[in-house]
């Protein structure tokens, strides 16, 4: 990997080519395939279980959109009984549209809470200009998260990152943090008292770009930070596409492989049997 490869200034990061939907059938064939994927994942990893009330974190991004809407889906023919309740952050980014979100949960008849919470000025006075500012915001978004999730009686929380997004993080980790490690479909909390599900997990990003524009989601932009093109998970995206334009299959390859680990083939002493 040199460095040429990974310049931003000359590359383009470009969206996931959203798959052809040109009629019906085509329409039908993505939906089947999100509801078996998205199943799948929670059947594996056993994400959700008989009363759970699960906390769905909504951004107003095409992922989040997409999770509450097949999980609704999935809630009115799945064989147990499960709450869902919709969950923003309005963190206090200039220019937020604070009525997009509530006119669509509304529209689509799902419980709701919105939280305010002004987590952009403390990020903006601690992290100098130019840095990156998506490490210390995170932060602030998971405790927030993790109280209102004890506020509104939850037993999940479920967060909308897909398969790409876990690929992305095993390099991240990797490349710039010196291990092995992804994202896990189902986290429980160091203390023990949160159980976090990503039920996305199987699905690919292009599927969830097409499904976004397919049902039409009112999406709020990302890029009400500013801009963070210096972001190494940017990088690592870079990368990932021009591996898969050299080499279609690489990723569904990578994703297969975070399956299929090895623990006693790695160099880990802790791992090695007495």
């Amino acid at each position: 990997m040199t460095n040429a490869s990974l310049n931003l200034t000359t590359a383009v990061i470009a969206p996931p080519r959203p798959r052809a939907l040109r009629n019906e059938t085509e329409i039908n064939k993505l939906s089947k395939r999100l509801y078996r994927l998205v199943g799948q994942a929670i059947a594996d990893f056993r994400m959700i279980e008989e009363g759970d009330k699960i906390m769905v974190c909504v951004s107003g991004g095409k992922d989040s959109y997409g999770m509450l809407d097949i999980l609704l889906g999935l809630q009115a023919r799945a064989p147990v009984g499960f709450e869902l309740i919709a969950v923003n952050i309005d963190q206090g980014h200039p220019g937020f549209p604070q009525d997009t979100l509530p006119n669509y949960l509304q529209a689509q008849g799902v419980s709701f809470y919105i939280e305010n919470q002004d987590t952009y000025s403390i990020v903006k006075r601690v992290i100098p200009e130019g840095d990156t500012m998506c490490s210390l915001c995170s932060r602030l978004r998971r405790g927030i998260i993790y109280r209102l999730a004890d506020e509104l009686g939850c037993s999940k929380i479920a967060l909308g990152h897909h398969r790409d997004d876990i690929i992305e993080t095993f390099f991240l980790n990797l490349f710039f943090g010196g291990s092995l490690k992804a994202m896990p479909p189902k986290l429980t909390s160091d203390d023990g008292r949160h159980v976090v599900i990503r039920p996305l997990a199987y699905v690919e990003e292009a599927d969830l770009v097409s499904w976004s524009i397919h049902k039409q989601f009112p999406i709020i932009p990302c890029d009400l930070c500013g801009s963070q093109d210096n972001l190494q998970r940017q990088q690592i995206k870079l990368m990932l596409q021009q591996w898969e334009r050299q080499n279609p299959g690489r990723m569904e390859s990578i994703f297969k492989a975070l399956s299929n680990a090895k623990p006693s083939h790695l160099l880990d002493p802790k791992l090695i049997q007495p």
